[in-house]
């Protein structure tokens, strides 16, 4: 599955997991690594080997947090306009997977996996 995203979000030189990242910070705001790894449902671990190519490419900003012992992660301007740009290509790849796998099927599986992550 994340390859069909992949494909769709190649034309704004993001991937699928790079493109939730950017979602969740626009909605939620900076926050620190692991509260981000939360949010995505993610390894902090994983997450953090995410964010690299984002901070290199000046997609986010990685800089003090609450604390000597955190780093916050927030959107930048070129952030918020890659996502912006990538807002189109990832409803098209939402509207080729239903299409593909059923729109009461999708809504289904979201639900499943909503539920394994207790967050149903």
């Amino acid at each position: 599955m994340t390859q069909l995203y992949d494909r769709h979000l190649v034309a704004v030189s993001l991937r699928a997991t790079q493109y939730a990242i950017l979602a969740q910070l626009d909605r939620y705001g900076p926050m620190a690594v692991h509260e981000l790894a939360h949010h995505l449902v993610m390894d902090r671990t994983a997450t953090g080997r995410t964010l690299r190519p984002l901070e290199r490419d000046g997609l986010v900003h990685n800089g003090p947090g609450r604390d000597a012992r955190t780093r916050c992660i927030k959107l930048t301007p070129e952030g918020a306009a890659r996502l912006e740009a990538a807002r189109i290509p990832w409803r098209r790849a939402q509207t080729a997977f239903e299409a593909q796998y059923g729109a009461t099927e999708a809504d289904s599986l979201r639900l499943s996996l909503a539920r394994v992550v207790g967050r149903a």
